[in-house]
């Protein structure tokens, strides 16, 4: 009975889907053929980061930070 009353609701499911009428609008749209293009100056700056090779620099300190995830853990 339980697979009767599932091939019935299949079959109908299936007969639905097909008995809609899907109609699709299409539209036509124009071809722009008039390009504009702007020109951007730029200027060109260059900057330097400076690293120090010494030990107590900032930068050196930024770079080499330890968590506490990074201590040893006695066993």
């Amino acid at each position: 009975m339980k697979t009767i009353a599932t091939l019935i609701f299949v079959l109908f499911i299936g007969v639905a889907a097909q008995a809609q009428d899907n109609k699709v609008e299409t539209f036509e749209k124009g071809i722009v053929t008039e390009i504009t293009v702007k020109e951007i100056k730029t200027e060109k700056n260059t900057e330097v980061a400076r690293l120090y090779r010494r030990k107590f620099s900032t930068a050196k300190k930024a770079l080499s930070f330890t968590t506490k995830r990074n201590a040893a853990k006695m066993a």
